[in-house]
């Protein structure tokens, strides 16, 4: 693996197209979610992404083929899956696309936190200890945030933070095995075995699977499956695997960005004190965190 010093103009570029194609990712879901169930609407995603990822993996000839051992592997990474984006899409069916794309950027933080247990050598140091405070404290901002007249803002808000909780589990797992397998295989067996279940949880639990479909709709259950789970997904592991992870989430602050201006611009949602305060708390943690410590010159003797 390269160190985070050889990321290139080239990738750097690449990194941050995705962070803003990320960011938009809640908004897409929200209009998704008003014509179609949240457990159908997460099916239909990643059946469509996996398909393109399947042509894509047969004309580039990526082999598809695991062991044993890998099954046992994929099946555990699908488990994590299915629960991070089921209650990833109920928690934006209550919350707003703001709030969601704010709550989704803690995730480096609670990846530091769970890497220092769990990845040997992979220690919280006082400035990302400072950068993972701030970081939850502009989340606890959102709490108090006076669009919550309901009290659903706050369900959604909880379930938003449960499903990044089981996304930074995975990015850690994924990180372990990561070397052992190629991008596409990374990528496409969660979505394969978590496919099924989203259609039979959408059967069970949506109130209704498809209310209604339009060219908006359409468009942005495109827009998730194509953009960011087939291209994104795939686009993202290969740049984690050749430049690794602390490279890449130095960028990560461009996606809360994206997500609120997003929210505000295409949804109308209101932009409050509180909002300007999240951002300003989650944005400086991630900056700090990835903040980088100049070599001092070796002195000549």
């Amino acid at each position: 693996m390269q160190k985070n010093d050889d990321l290139t103009i080239k990738a750097a570029a690449l990194t941050i197209f995705l962070c803003i194609l990320f960011g938009g990712n809640p908004v897409a879901i929200k209009i998704s979610l008003t014509g179609i169930g949240s457990f159908t609407a997460a099916g239909l995603r990643f059946s469509i992404a996996a398909v393109v990822i399947f042509i894509w993996a047969g004309y580039k000839k990526m082999p598809l083929k695991i062991n044993r051992k890998q099954l046992g592997q994929m099946l555990i990474l699908s488990a994590i899956f299915i629960v991070q984006l089921s209650c990833f899409y109920l928690g934006l069916g209550k919350t707003t696309a703001s709030h969601g794309a704010l709550i989704a950027n803690i995730l480096p933080f609670i990846v530091l936190i769970l890497a220092h247990f769990f990845i040997p050598g992979d220690n919280i140091s006082f400035k990302k200890g400072i950068g993972i405070t701030l970081g939850f404290v502009g989340v606890l901002f959102l709490f108090f945030d006076e669009q919550d007249l309901t009290g659903e803002l706050k369900k959604g808000d909880l379930l938003v933070l449960l499903a990044v909780f089981m996304w930074s589990s995975s990015a850690v797992f994924v990180k372990r095995i990561i070397s052992e397998y190629n991008v596409v295989q990374i990528t496409i067996y969660p979505m394969i075995f978590g496919t099924p279940l989203f259609f039979l949880f959408g059967l069970l639990w949506d109130d209704q699977m498809i209310r209604m479909i339009n060219p908006t709709v359409i468009k942005a259950i495109l827009y998730q499956s194509i953009v960011t789970a087939a291209f994104g997904f795939i686009a993202w592991n290969t740049l984690l695997q050749k430049f690794g992870a602390t490279a890449l989430h130095s960028f990560i602050f461009i996606m809360p960005l994206v997500g609120v201006l997003f929210g505000v611009l295409l949804l109308g949602e209101i932009f409050t004190p509180q909002l300007a305060i999240s951002i300003a708390f989650i944005v400086t943690g991630v900056i700090i965190v990835n903040l980088k410590r100049k070599k001092r010159p070796v002195p000549v003797h």
